[in-house]
């Protein structure tokens, strides 16, 4: 699969940890950072872009020993922000990383500011990042830029626990996204 066929949009990548992630709603609906390094849409851009097509999901990852994988799902949409920017995600093709997306469909967005997770407390405080969580994740791609294994604060990295398991923060993630066609 990878990322041939090109036409992706990017929607979200770490790469370096040069941009903080730790941000609020207003930041999340709206985007942040560069489209050329560490980046993020914005969940309304999102939401418009996936409201009117079908879309599918390629999320591409790699270690720092030089691994790549990628998880790919042929349906992804998000609501809008009246329904807290649910996920709904499916149609999962494993490329070596697993999915860990698996237990994020159907969850709305939490932000520091904004708990709209399941677990009784806010995951994203817990994990210092945002995103889909539910009871709080599998999957962090916006939690905090660390340099591989690391259990010193646990499961706070930029993780995806179905490949490197917990308290492995991975060097890059990408989000991207594309008519079905």
């Amino acid at each position: 699969m990878g990322s041939e066929g090109g036409r992706w949009t990017v929607f979200q990548r770490r790469m370096d940890g040069t941009v903080n992630f730790y941000r609020g709603w207003d930041q999340y609906k709206t985007g942040f950072g560069i489209a050329a390094g560490e980046y993020w849409l914005g969940l309304e851009s999102l939401y418009h872009l996936t409201l009117r097509k079908r879309y599918e999901l390629l999320v591409d990852m790699e270690d720092f020993e030089g691994n790549k994988v990628f998880a790919h799902y042929s349906s992804f949409s998000i609501d809008p922000e009246y329904y807290g920017y649910t996920l709904h995600v499916s149609g999962f093709t494993d490329g070596g990383a697993g999915d860990s997306l698996i237990v994020h469909n159907g969850m709305k967005f939490t932000t520091f500011d904004k708990d709209l997770d399941t677990y009784g407390e806010n995951c994203a405080r817990l994990k210092l990042g945002a995103f889909w969580y539910y009871h709080c994740h599998h999957a962090n791609p916006n939690g905090v830029y660390r340099w591989g294994a690391d259990s010193t604060l646990t499961h706070v990295g930029v993780e995806w626990n179905h490949w490197k398991g917990r308290n492995y923060s991975l060097k890059t993630i990408s989000m991207k996204i594309r008519p079905v066609q």
